[in-house]
Parts: structure tokens; C-alpha cells; sequence
């Protein structure tokens, strides 16, 4: 048997190992290193944190007392992470583009960014949560224990475990508030914090394993015999309740949305979204795999511990009882890391909604100064967080003290679901449904918290501890149908099932009527339409106009929230994207918006509006009650603004269809002279090629050269026309999308040179200089050469053709413009008048005299269509003297360069 003192420096052991693991990730997450710390597989054993020590030491409890019941608490997330891939993908989404820092935060900026929201969230996480903490408390102080047991019994030993859960307690509150407050920006990762619970998701999976393949094979004699003695044992005949697996399913469901530590790792700590795509099946995995032993190992525990035996901690006493003190160790660690990353997420989450909802906005209140007040406003809210979690651990040390682990402890896993997920119908509502109001989203949470607390919460304390037991049998006052267990005379429901459907059901109707009924302010339409169309808008859009903010000002109160390196990037880089390189930027609605969301990463959404509003004088959230969204004035102001914003709209559609009719009109001019100059150009070849022909039948003896003459020019009429024809037929399968491309990497510079070759010279004119910088040309890409060779040849021929100066000069510059390779081709002359400049890439399109420089007009059309097949494009660059085309590179061309 481990001694208890080894047990502990074991687990102290254990412990300054995670801590050296958090602090290389941290560091080198700061450096921008260490790829692996953003891959999707540490992302997906970050949402470990779901199996806690409720499930790692309870689950085999829950199977030994109610059977397969405990599949619920798995198949819920397994369910939500596979069918509903495409909300959690739109809450990361949220989550980015508005700096969301909690599911407080979340919630209050979805409607309005009304800080009572947020309060009234706060707490119930914190009433759900904090009896969760006192449970992963109270699991790691009975495994000691165990362990203890086998010691020297005495009085003693109540006191050394009660000190050991407070030494816990300690620790996790040290751990937490190094590596989770060590950046204010909750958009800063905790990469310290999400590595080491990932290392404690592999800890706590091999250690279930462990025993239960040891349990299996080492105790039960095979899979075979194991799986006779389960047919056996009492699980067999424990009959299923389907209300009750309904009930817990969805609760288990709703739990991966709305637990604050779930929220946290799974929205907040997100690096790529794209990594959901590997949690939706690897996460479910996991699960089964901590699943796959839970029955074996009740089975046996049942058959082989002596009767009263706690089922609970069947995971640790098989192992000891046949004597596997290593494997019981590993057991011990492995309940440890289900016990402390729960607690250390849930501390970190908590500890921002605290200081962002309910600490930063008594401050301001109380500070009559402003949000430049004196002081630095960094330290006060890291400071705050801190001892949020320090609270946070003290208020669940406290209730587990003062519950004494009595049984209504045990149950408090299902009932902190059924609390937390009272959140959900304001969650759901206000990503999916834009008519979601702030005075729903209050009253849904208002009567669904209130009604689980009187149905579930308060009736688990047990008769006479909160209720009497006149009033759990009776009701208030006598009235029957108000029992807290039996509403509207419902008896025969499972308690926590009758909590669920009364609470949700009475909370998602009060929420849809409400919001029905309610008209929402502007701040909250904006948010909507953010919220639920957030794949088709911008993250812009928070409704500020030009204050009467000084930049100085905003500076300074920047400086107090970001620090003052972050603060004053954050103004250079505004001010050099203004223009005013040096000075301090305007303060333009644009740059209020991105001050506002960069605060809102550090204060929360709520508090940075109302700081930002108090110095811009203009605030849709007032500092004195940040529970208030904008009146009817600013209702009335934002009517006009959009009658003016439809008014303009309609001006400017107008002016587009005047310019399409021209544009349709001289489309229409263009395919006359087009229809013209086809049959013009099929007949002069054509006459040409019959008139000399005939020549050749009817002279037999003319010279050779004359001979030689007239095959020269049928051969070349004879090309003219295969041109024309090839044109036609190359315009016809590029619009048809019927070409094929066959891509290849190849070399710019070489497709250049090719390309000036193939062009040729200037018959009868005086040549053109073609000016390059070989340097710049130096780019690979990977894409159908032919093709856009037949583009750069295309251009470099019309420059040749086209170009009126008397030294005519083509320059071809290669840029990079907006992160993808442009080739810029511009020459010398005139150029193309402004009226053509719309119409130059049409099929029908025609500048000048066909007699003048042949062909057909098809030219341009045909690279339109070509680049438009590669993926990229060929615009007119009007105003840079000559005629100047760009052609931008197909965006795998610009990631190959």
C-alpha cells in the first residue's frame, strides 16, 4: 500500500509537471511558435474538460445504481458536436468577430450589450458552478481517502483530508491565476492553461483504460467472462425510463453549449475554426473510449467489493484490492486531472464574467471621473480576475464544507446542467432568430432560473435544510398544484425530468412571447443582424457616428485597459491607414468601431461601449445604467438615416441603369459593326484565296517567284482566316465552361519571354520597347501556362497594334497587390477614350477601323474568359496614361509565389 505522505508528493510531483508544461507552451505561444499548440488535436482534448471527476469516478456509480442510464451524459455532446456542427461553427464565428470573452459577454452583446444580461448570466453560472467545483473537491478528498484508509486511522484523519481538499483548492487558485490572468486580452489565448488540460485528457483516458482493461482481463477472466458475470449482475434488469433519457440527453446536450468551461475551451480558446471539423468525430471518440469500461468495471465492483462499498470509487478500490498500488496511483492521477482541469477552466471563465459584468461596470459607475480616470484600469480587472478565482475556489471550498459531502452533493452534477441550461433558448434565439428582444432573452432567464431553483436546486438540500417538509408535501400556503415537485399536480414525473420540462418549457415560451410582443431599440436590431447573418456581414457596424471624442482621450483610456506598447500600436496603425503618419488619428466611426472591439477583447462587449460612449459623448448605452439601450430619439434618428441611406440606394441604382442602357446601346452598335466586319473578314481572305487560286489553275506558266508570291499570300490569307475561325470557336468553349486546363508549375518569367516572342514586331512601323524588371519576374506558379500565355500575348500584340506614340514603349511591371501577383501592362499612346473603358472586354467590341489592324475584336473577351476560368482576373487601368491592363494571378498562382 502507497503511503498517504507518498501519495502526496505523487500528486505534488504530477503537479509541477503540468505547471512546466503550461509554462513552455506559454511561452511559446508568446514567441509565436510551437505550430502544434494551434492544432486541431490539442483543441479536441481541450474539450476534455467535460469528463470531470464526475465522470471519471461517478459514471461507474451512476451504472452500479441506475444501469446504462449514464450513456446520457456522453450521447448529448456526442449528438450536438455531430448534428449541429453548423451553430457551433456560427458561435466561433461570433466569438471571433466580436471579441466575445464569455457566454455572459456573449449574451449581453447579442442584445444591445445590456450589462443586466450579462449580470443575470454571471449568476446563474456561478450558482450553477459552484457546486460543481465543491464536487471535483469533494472526489479528489475521498480518493485521498481511500489511500488514507489503509493508514493510521485516528481522528486525524477527517482533519488532514478537509485541509488536503483546501490545499487543492489552494493550488488550483495559484495555477489558475498564473496562467490564466497573465493577458488581459481574452482573445490571447491561454495556451499554457488549454495545454496542460490536454495533457490531462491523456492522462485521465489512459488511466480509465488502464483499469479497465485490468479489471476485464486481470479480474473478470476475459472479455467473454465479463461480459457473463454483467449479464448476471443487477445491471441487467434495471429497467430504462425513457423520459428520463430524454431528459438527460438534452441536458447533457445543452451542457456543451451553455457550461461555462465548455463555452470557454470551445468558443474563446479557439484558434481555427476549422479545428471543429476534426472535434466533431474525434471528441465523440473520446468519449466512447472513456465510456467503454464503465459497465465491466460497475459489473465487477458490484461482485467482488463487500456490500456498502461506495460504487463511486470502484475505479480506485478494485486495483488496491488486489493489490495494483501503481495502478491505483495512476487511477488517483487520472481522477486528479478530471478534478483540476475542470476547476481551472471553470475558475478562468468565471473569473471574466465577474470582472467584466459586474466588477468594471460598478467602477465606472462609482467613478465619476470618467474612463480617463487616473489609475491604470489594466491592473484593476487583472487584479479583480484574480481574486474572482480565488472567490470562485473559496466559495466552492465553503459549500463543500458546509454540505459535509453529504448526498445531495452526488446529484448536484445533473442539477448544475439543468441550472446552466437555462441560458440556452437566449442563446439559441439570438443566433437564429433576429426578432430574439433583450426583454425576452430577461424574461426567459428570469422564469426558467427561478422555477429550477424551486423545483430542483432548493428541494436537493433535502426536508427541512431550505424547505420545510410541510411545503415539499403540501405547497405554499396548502395549494397543492404548487408543490415544488408535483406542479399543476404532475406527480408521477422524475424529479429532475419535471424540473427540465417545467423550467426550459415555461423559460423558451416567456422568451418567444415576450420577444414577440417587444419592439427592440437600434443597438439591438444591429447586434441581430451581426449575430445571425454573421457569415454574410463584416464584424463593423456598432452604430457610432462622428463624436466629440478627443484622440487623446481615447488614448488614454486605451492605455489604462491595453497597456501602453498595445495602445499606442493600436493608434499608429489607425493613424498611418489615415494618412496622418506621426499624428494621432481622427476619431472617424470606423476607428471607434475598432477601438471598441479591441477593448471588448480585454472588458467584455457591454463595458467597452459604455467606456467608449462616455467620451464620445454619444452612446446608444448610457454610463449611469448600463441596462438601457437607446430611446426614441435615437429610434427616431436611425429611421431617418435609413430613409436617407433607401433614398441614396435608389439614386445610386438609377445612375447604374442609365449606365447599363448606354452600355446595352453601344453593345448594340458594337454587334451591327461586329455582324459587318465578320462577313468583311471572311470575305477578303476568301476572295483573295479564290482570286489567286484560280490564277494558279488558269497560268501554267508563270515565273516561279510569282508563283511563289501568290501561294505566300493564300497561304497567309488562309491563316487570317483560321484565326478568325479559332477566335470564334475559343470564345464559344471558354463561355460554355466546356475548356479543360491542365495546370503545371511553370515560371513567370519564362511565360513573359515566351509571350513578347510570340507577339512579334511592328510591321511598317518603328518598333516597341518593351521595358521589364527580370527581378521582379522571378515568381513560380502553378497554373495552365498555354493558356495564360495566350492572355500576355494577347496584350503585348494590341500594345504593338494599338500604341500611337512616336517612340511607342510597353512596360511590364510585376506587383503584389492585396496578397496575390499582379501583371501590369502599360504602354505609351492615348490610350482607350473613357466612354469604351466599359464595353472594351465584350465580345462585340470594337475601337477602331478592323481595317487598320486586322482581327476581330475577340481579343480581350477571350482573356476575360480565360483569366475568369484560371480564377483570376484582367481589368483596364484607366488614368495612367496609355492604355494599361492588370492581370491579377489566380490566388493558388500567388500561394505557390
Amino acid at each position: 500500500m502507497i503511503a498517504f505522505d507518498m501519495l502526496v508528493a505523487i500528486c505534488l510531483f504530477y503537479v509541477a509537471i503540468l505547471f512546466g508544461v503550461a509554462f513552455l507552451a506559454e511561452r511559446g505561444g508568446r514567441r509565436g511558435s510551437n505550430a502544434w499548440l494551434r492544432s486541431p488535436l490539442v483543441y479536441t482534448l481541450s474539450l476534455s474538460v467535460y469528463c470531470t471527476a464526475w465522470t471519471f469516478y461517478g459514471a461507474v456509480g451512476y451504472a452500479a445504481r441506475s444501469g446504462l442510464e449514464f450513456v446520457t451524459i456522453y450521447l448529448g455532446p456526442t449528438l450536438v458536436l455531430i448534428g449541429w456542427w453548423w451553430t457551433l461553427r456560427k458561435l466561433v464565428r461570433i466569438g471571433k468577430t466580436q471579441r466575445i470573452t464569455s457566454i455572459a459577454d456573449l449574451i449581453s452583446s447579442r442584445y444591445g450589450k445590456s450589462n443586466m444580461l450579462g449580470v443575470i448570466v454571471t449568476l446563474i453560472a456561478v450558482v450553477g458552478t459552484t457546486p460543481y467545483i465543491a464536487l471535483q473537491l469533494q472526489s479528489v478528498t475521498l480518493s485521498f481517502a481511500v489511500f488514507a484508509a489503509a493508514g493510521a486511522p485516528g481522528p486525524w484523519q477527517l482533519v488532514d483530508l478537509n485541509a488536503a481538499a483546501f490545499s487543492v483548492a489552494i493550488g488550483l487558485a495559484v495555477f489558475t491565476v498564473f496562467f490564466g490572468t497573465r493577458n488581459l486580452d481574452a482573445n490571447e489565448r491561454h495556451h499554457g492553461v488549454v495545454t496542460a488540460i490536454a495533457v490531462e485528457a491523456v492522462v485521465k483516458l489512459i488511466a480509465l483504460l488502464a483499469v479497465g482493461i485490468f479489471v476485464v482481463w486481470g479480474i473478470g477472466g476475459g472479455a467473454q467472462a465479463t461480459l457473463d458475470r454483467i449479464e448476471a449482475s443487477p445491471l441487467a434488469g434495471m429497467p430504462v425510463a425513457p423520459g428520463r433519457w430524454i431528459g438527460l440527453t438534452f441536458l447533457a446536450g445543452a451542457a456543451i453549449l451553455t457550461l461555462p468551461r465548455m463555452f470557454q475551451v470551445l468558443v474563446v480558446e479557439n484558434e481555427d475554426e476549422r479545428h471543429l471539423a476534426t472535434a466533431a468525430w474525434a471528441f465523440p471518440g473520446y468519449v466512447f473510449l472513456m465510456s467503454l469500461f464503465v459497465v465491466p468495471i460497475a459489473a465487477i465492483g458490484l461482485a467482488e467489493m463487500p456490500p456498502g462499498a461506495n460504487p463511486d470509487l470502484f475505479v480506485l478500490t478494485l486495483p488496491l484490492a488486489q493489490g495494483r498500488d501503481g495502478l491505483a496511483t495512476l487511477a488517483f492521477l487520472g481522477g486528479f486531472s478530471s478534478a483540476t482541469s475542470m476547476v481551472i477552466v471553470a475558475a478562468i471563465a468565471l473569473s471574466t464574467m465577474v470582472s467584466n459584468h459586474i466588477v468594471m461596470p460598478l467602477f465606472l459607475h462609482w467613478t465619476r471621473s470618467g474612463a480617463t480616470m487616473s489609475g491604470d484600469v489594466r491592473t484593476l480587472v487583472l487584479r479583480a480576475r484574480r481574486l474572482s478565482i480565488g472567490g470562485v475556489l473559496l466559495l466552492g471550498y465553503l459549500y463543500y464544507r458546509l454540505t459535509g459531502g453529504s448526498e445531495a452533493l452526488a446529484e448536484i452534477g445533473l442539477i448544475s446542467f439543468a441550472g446552466v441550461a437555462q441560458v440556452l433558448p437566449a442563446l439559441l434565439g439570438g443566433i437564429l432568430w433576429r426578432g430574439a428582444t433583450r426583454a425576452g432573452a430577461l424574461a426567459g432567464l428570469t422564469v426558467g432560473f427561478s422555477l429550477w431553483a424551486y423545483t430542483l436546486f432548493l428541494p436537493s438540500f433535502g426536508e427541512g435544510a431550505v424547505m420545510s417538509a410541510g411545503l415539499l408535501a403540501d405547497g405554499p400556503w396548502g395549494i397543492g398544484w404548487l408543490r415544488p415537485q408535483g406542479l399543476f399536480g404532475l406527480d408521477g414525473l422524475d424529479p429532475l425530468v419535471h424540473a427540465v420540462v417545467f423550467s426550459m418549457g415555461a423559460n423558451a415560451l416567456a422568451f418567444t412571447l415576450v420577444s414577440l410582443f417587444d419592439f427592440p431599440g437600434p443597438m439591438e436590431r444591429l447586434q441581430a443582424a451581426q449575430f445571425v447573418n454573421v457569415f454574410d456581414h463584416s464584424p463593423a457596424g456598432q452604430g457610432w457616428s462622428q463624436g466629440r471624442a478627443e484622440a487623446e482621450d481615447l488614448l488614454l483610456m486605451a492605455q489604462r485597459i491595453l497597456g501602453a506598447d498595445d495602445a499606442q500600436r493600436l493608434f499608429q496603425r489607425a493613424a498611418a491607414d489615415q494618412g496622418k503618419q506621426g499624428y494621432l488619428p481622427d476619431t472617424t466611426p470606423e476607428f471607434l468601431r475598432g477601438l471598441e472591439r479591441k477593448l471588448a477583447g480585454s472588458v467584455g462587449a457591454a463595458t467597452a461601449h459604455a467606456m467608449v460612449g462616455q467620451i464620445v459623448g454619444r452612446s446608444s448605452v448610457s454610463v449611469e445604467d448600463l441596462m438601457k439601450v437607446a430611446d426614441e430619439t435615437a429610434q427616431m434618428m436611425e429611421y431617418s438615416s435609413q430613409l436617407e441611406a433607401k433614398s441614396e440606394e435608389l439614386a445610386r441604382t438609377a445612375r447604374q441603369l442609365r449606365e447599363v442602357n448606354e452600355k446595352l446601346t453601344e453593345l448594340s452598335v458594337q454587334k451591327d459593326a461586329f455582324l459587318s466586319q465578320i462577313s468583311h473578314e471572311l470575305r477578303t481572305p476568301m476572295t483573295s484565296i479564290r482570286a489567286f487560286s484560280e490564277i494558279l489553275m488558269e497560268d501554267d506558266a508563270l515565273p516561279p517567284e510569282r508563283l511563289a508570291d501568290y501561294s505566300r499570300i493564300i497561304h497567309q490569307e488562309s491563316m487570317r482566316l483560321t484565326r478568325l475561325l479559332d477566335d470564334l470557336l475559343d470564345l464559344s468553349v471558354l463561355e460554355n465552361g466546356q475548356v479543360s486546363l491542365h495546370p503545371q508549375p511553370v515560371s513567370l518569367s519564362d511565360l513573359l519571354d515566351r509571350s513578347v516572342a510570340a507577339a512579334g514586331g511592328r510591321s511598317g512601323r518603328a518598333p516597341m520597347a518593351i521595358r521589364r524588371d527580370p527581378a521582379a519576374e522571378r515568381v513560380d506558379l502553378v497554373t495552365d501556362g498555354d493558356r495564360l500565355s495566350q492572355v500576355f500575348i494577347n496584350l503585348v500584340s494590341n500594345a504593338q497594334k494599338y500604341c500611337d506614340a512616336a517612340d511607342p514603349v510597353l512596360t511590364i511591371s510585376v506587383t503584389e497587390v492585396e496578397g496575390r501577383v499582379a501583371v501590369d501592362f502599360v504602354d505609351n499612346g492615348s490610350g482607350i477614350p473613357d466612354r469604351s473603358q466599359s464595353i472594351i472586354f465584350e465580345k462585340f467590341s470594337r475601337l477602331s477601323d478592323p481595317r487598320k489592324a486586322g482581327g476581330a475584336g475577340l481579343g480581350l473577351a477571350i482573356c476575360r474568359e480565360i483569366m475568369v476560368r484560371l480564377g483570376g482576373s484582367i481589368v483596364y487601368l484607366p488614368g495612367r496614361g496609355g492604355a494599361a491592363f492588370r492581370v491579377t494571378l489566380p490566388s493558388r498562382c500567388a500561394e505557390a509565389a
